[in-house]
């Protein structure tokens, strides 16, 4: 791969993903505050600008080195919007909403991308290999494995705190204390390549919704 088609293919994925994350954790704060929470305000965290956002590593290095090797897979994360539950007004339901408000948040940019490639496609009439349009499906993928992965059932991922709203207490308790080993075996299972798997319902469904917009206009 030459300079320039590294360059590209940077340019293509990284926008897209840096701005769902960054939204992600948004949400996350935002929602804290309408339940009584400023920390995240505070910290300057409630903010769409990406630099008090962004993990070196995790928002950088991985996701650019898996975009330059195509063979690694594309995983990485934005630093946690810090919510102090003792603000809140019903910490235990309060909590809910902030955990949930962050896959939701992918999910609600999913529909607004589906609704931007529907225009594209069929108002627009945009070159279905141009830029903007890989960069528009590149951005629902996106959306929808940020959404998907986090609503995986651990901690500390926003699925484990989403679920702890239903679990006995001493559940919790074990999930949280044994969460190290839980994330060895995810991050086990997204390095061989079985998160892939895990996820290919949610990469069809995608791929089911963009078929049924071109289908609108009878293409």
């Amino acid at each position: 791969m030459d300079l320039m088609e590294a360059l590209v293919r940077v340019g293509m994925f990284f926008p897209p993903f840096l701005f769902a994350l960054c939204f992600h954790e948004f949400a996350h704060g935002y929602v804290a505050k309408l339940k009584g929470d400023n920390t995240a305000d505070m910290m300057g965290r409630l903010t769409m600008n990406p630099l008090p956002h962004i993990d070196w590593v995790g928002t950088v290095g991985f996701p650019v080195m898996a975009i330059l090797f195509p063979g690694l897979p594309i995983f990485g994360w934005a630093k946690p919007v810090p919510v102090n539950p003792r603000n809140l007004k019903d910490q235990k339901n309060d909590m809910f909403w902030v955990a949930l408000a962050g896959p939701m948040s992918n999910i609600l940019l999913f529909l607004l991308g589906l609704v931007g490639f529907g225009l594209m496609i069929h108002v627009f009439h945009v070159a279905p290999q141009g830029p903007l349009m890989q960069m528009t499906v590149t951005f629902l993928y996106i959306n929808m494995l940020l959404a998907f992965f986090n609503l995986l059932p651990l901690h500390p991922l926003d699925g484990g705190k989403i679920m702890a709203r239903f679990l006995p207490y001493q559940w919790n308790r074990w999930l949280e204390d044994n969460q190290m080993q839980l994330n060895l075996v995810l991050l086990g299972l997204i390095l061989l390549g079985g998160f892939r798997y895990l996820a290919a319902p949610f990469f069809m469904l995608v791929q089911l919704s963009m078929q049924f917009i071109i289908s609108l206009g009878g293409a």
